[in-house]
């Protein structure tokens, strides 16, 4: 057996940047990818915990680099980029980091508002810039941003969140329209609640000393009966972003434990 189904799945060859890949789901995504061949570039704001996650994958055996990126900064990520296409090919772009925030529209300060949308909305915008012109030019790519099931269902207490992730499901679809000919695919993941470091902290900060029935009672909310798993956002991404899924574009794909349709 020969062709992409021989090895399904597989990303070698393939240059792919993840965003806030220091922890969570970027990180388990930069895992993923690694594991199933791609040369991984591994961008966070914070740099001695990229570094360490790539020196991870390094001493696995893989391919994997760190840069300290703000993807709020517009020159941050062109300089970033910039380095990354004079390495080579940009074959995939996650665009992963961002930050949560709990609030309605009252409760939710000018300040509060800007950082979502610097950080969540601006970040995709800065990240695709700076790599939409390498995929043009090599004649095709991949993107694949990390939306939330808050962009498209009424969540309690996530206004500004909400916000920004609605823009991102937007982004998705104006970027796969405008790419088709380009050969450049564009598709977001939007889980519901997974379990990260931002969801143990939350819950530290919040409600200390019934951390546990609180987390049992945020899972309980889902209609699977858990939180989701950062792994298994990262097997999604891994089908999005291979050639397996070379006929999908413009697509938002709900990760949520039947949270949208079963609630």
């Amino acid at each position: 057996m020969s062709g992409p189904q021989a090895h399904p799945f597989r990303l070698d060859g393939k240059i792919a940047v993840i965003t806030g890949a220091a922890s969570g789901i970027g990180r388990a995504i930069a895992q993923r990818f690694a594991q199933q061949g791609a040369a991984v570039r591994i961008l966070d704001l914070d740099d001695k915990a990229a570094d360490a996650a790539a020196q991870e994958l390094v001493r696995a055996g893989c391919d994997a680099q760190a840069f300290a990126c703000d993807v709020s900064d517009q020159s941050s990520a062109k300089d970033v980029f910039g380095k990354l296409s004079r390495q080579g090919r940009l074959d995939i772009l996650v665009n992963n980091a961002g930050v949560s925030h709990i609030g309605t529209v009252e409760t939710t300060t000018e300040a509060d508002f800007d950082r979502l949308f610097r950080i969540n909305v601006k970040g995709v915008y800065n990240c695709t810039y700076a790599a939409i012109g390498s995929m043009k030019s090599q004649g095709g790519g991949v993107i694949l941003n990390m939306a939330s099931i808050a962009g498209t269902a009424a969540l309690a207490d996530r206004f500004a969140y909400s916000m920004s992730k609605g823009a991102v499901v937007a982004m998705t679809y104006s970027v796969a329209k405008d790419y088709l000919a380009h050969k450049i695919r564009c598709n977001c993941i939007s889980p519901a609640r997974v379990h990260t470091p931002f969801v143990d902290g939350y819950l530290r900060k919040n409600y200390p000393g019934h951390e546990q029935e609180m987390f049992q009672k945020l899972a309980a909310s889902q209609p699977i009966g858990r939180m989701g798993q950062p792994a298994e956002v990262a097997s999604l991404a891994l089908f999005l972003c291979s050639d397996e899924a070379a006929f999908i574009t413009g697509s938002d794909y709900p990760l949520d434990g039947g949270f949208f349709h079963l609630r």
